[in-house]
């Protein structure tokens, strides 16, 4: 059963945890796309509702996730996501020091063909794209910090990327942290997600606190 924290006839928001990936789970596994799409037909008793996936979250990462039920509501949404109204702030753990308490992170991105691996290049390398993001330190403790990030782009792992570059990789980031130790879960959360209802017009802003981070998390 997902855990769904609102539900009306244009869309779904739940809470995806740590580990699950949000579709297209590997042979075998479970995703969250399927999870959703089964308590709809389930509680329906209609067989393949429709489910517009709108965004997405890396697999190892937890947070708040928005579907569309209608294909309407998935056209207004991937718009809003595509011209920034669809806001989205994360809580993380780094490892290592911030260049300050509060700013602003501009780098070029590049995706690595295999490895499921983007890393920052030079602003002129080809395939590069630019990606901004905006951070405050809320917590810092044991040779790391609690940090509220907002993204002004949305590049390939590039929380992860950004913050490793700058010398303060994520807790547990097993792909970007040389130091992360095995079994740790990446200290990284969607903790607000906020857009206009593709109806009403009504704004909508929902949050949640991250699950087992070593920083407290209360933001």
């Amino acid at each position: 059963m997902p855990d769904i924290i609102y539900e009306d006839k244009q869309l779904l928001v739940c809470r995806k945890p740590a580990g699950l990936a949000v579709q297209n789970a590997s042979f075998g596994k479970i995703d969250l796309e399927s999870m959703v799409r089964t308590y709809l037909m389930e509680r329906n008793g209609k067989a393949n509702p429709y489910l517009g996936v709108v965004h997405r979250l890396d697999q190892p990462v937890q947070g708040i996730v928005v579907f569309a039920k209608t294909p309407a509501a998935a056209a207004d949404l991937s718009a809003q996501v595509q011209d920034g109204r669809m806001t989205k702030e994360y809580l993380a753990v780094v490892c290592g020091k911030l260049p300050e308490a509060e700013g602003e992170l501009v780098h070029y991105l590049k995706k690595e063909p295999s490895g499921n691996c983007s890393r920052a290049v030079g602003a002129k390398t080809p395939g590069a794209k630019r990606a901004k993001l905006t951070y405050r330190v809320l917590e810092e403790g044991d040779g790391c910090a609690l940090v509220k990030i907002r993204l002004q782009t949305g590049r390939h792992h590039q929380i992860r990327v950004q913050m490793a570059a700058c010398g303060a990789p994520l807790y547990g980031d097993a792909k970007y942290n040389p130091g992360a130790q095995r079994g740790q879960q990446i200290a990284l959360c969607a903790s607000r997600l906020s857009f206009t209802h593709p109806v009403t017009g009504a704004r909508m802003e929902f949050t949640c606190q991250p699950d087992g981070f070593p920083l407290s998390g209360e933001a």
